[in-house]
């Protein structure tokens, strides 16, 4: 009796060693090319819209040119000219000036609602104040400027009505030196704080609940814990905070322009006005560049300096 072999099932041939190299190339060469296709939009936008300007600006310091007549090369002429100009300087001065006083309100006034915020109440009150206090930062600061200007005129606005409602005398806020300067702050700081206000209260948000619970056993409660908890351990949060509001801060342009114009005087001129008035009423745009370098210059500074004092202040858990 014949009796049948079990056949076997054909073994499939490998592809040859050369041909997988080939295929992992071509596989990596396509994966390569549809990455570059993704990145390819972003990156020609940031040369495009970002550092062709930035390079544009930095060699047109060097230039004046009025878009009429052709450019002619000045040298270091239209830096020199930044310290000898009295407007500049008034300008550089009143933004410094206005950063000091700005930012340390702005920062006070976010840190002490998001302690009150996040103190003992429902949820959905919190959430109420998170919204409602965030909502300046999304409006329009020229809409918001035009409508201040109105609220604080001297002759019929809502201020002064107030204030002779109870009383008290007119004060002239747009047209005095020092009336303008404070309106010019609250409205900023009005408008800017909520950002600040958020960043306190992820930060508060994120310290350790037993921290309190541990300090309140040893009788550390009220200022005392707010002192020595909370402020240590709210410091990363307060350094970003006060980065963030300086490097906004000495770029203020739209609440002095809208509601002064710059005045009275120069009381309320701002770099950054210098920038503007010299590019687009003047039409010297070298001497804009030349102002706009020297104020990123000084952001850049003014950031550094921050960053490293913060490796002594800045207490990370």
């Amino acid at each position: 009796m014949a009796t049948s072999l079990p056949t076997t099932p054909p073994v499939e041939t490998a592809a040859p060693a050369a041909a997988r190299p080939v295929v992992d190339r071509r596989a990596r060469r396509a994966h390569r090319l549809l990455v570059m296709g993704f990145l390819a939009p972003t990156v020609v936008g940031i040369a495009l819209f970002t550092l062709v300007p930035i390079l544009a600006s930095v060699l047109l310091a060097f230039f004046r040119w009025d878009i009429i007549s052709s450019p002619e090369f000045v040298g270091l002429d239209n830096f020199a000219a930044i310290g000898a100009d009295p407007t500049v300087r008034i300008a550089f001065l009143n933004t410094f000036a206005f950063v000091v006083v700005a930012v340390a309100l702005q920062l006070g006034v976010a840190l002490l609602l998001a302690v009150l915020v996040q103190s003992k109440m429902p949820n959905w009150l919190r959430s109420f104040f998170r919204s409602t206090l965030f909502f300046p930062l999304i409006l329009s600061a020229a809409s918001v400027s035009l409508v201040m200007a109105y609220l604080f005129n001297e002759d019929f606005g809502l201020v002064n009505a107030v204030l002779t409602g109870v009383g008290l005398p007119d004060v002239p806020w747009l047209t005095s030196t020092s009336g303008a300067a404070v309106v010019v702050v609250l409205v900023y700081v009005w408008q800017n704080f909520g950002f600040s206000f958020l960043l306190f209260v992820g930060g508060l948000a994120s310290i350790p609940r037993d921290v309190y619970e541990a300090s309140s056993i040893d009788g550390i409660t009220g200022w005392a814990q707010f002192r020595h908890i909370t402020l240590p351990l709210l410091s990363p949060t307060m350094l970003v905070a006060s980065v963030m509001a300086i490097i906004s801060a000495l770029q203020i342009f739209d609440q002095p322009y809208v509601l002064t114009k710059g005045g009275p005087g120069d009381s309320t001129r701002t770099a950054v006005m210098v920038i503007f008035e010299s590019a687009f009423q003047q039409l010297e745009f070298g001497r804009a560049s030349a102002v706009g370098i020297v104020l990123t210059l000084l952001i850049i500074g003014v950031t550094a300096l921050q960053f490293r004092l913060g490796r002594r202040f800045v207490f990370y858990q």
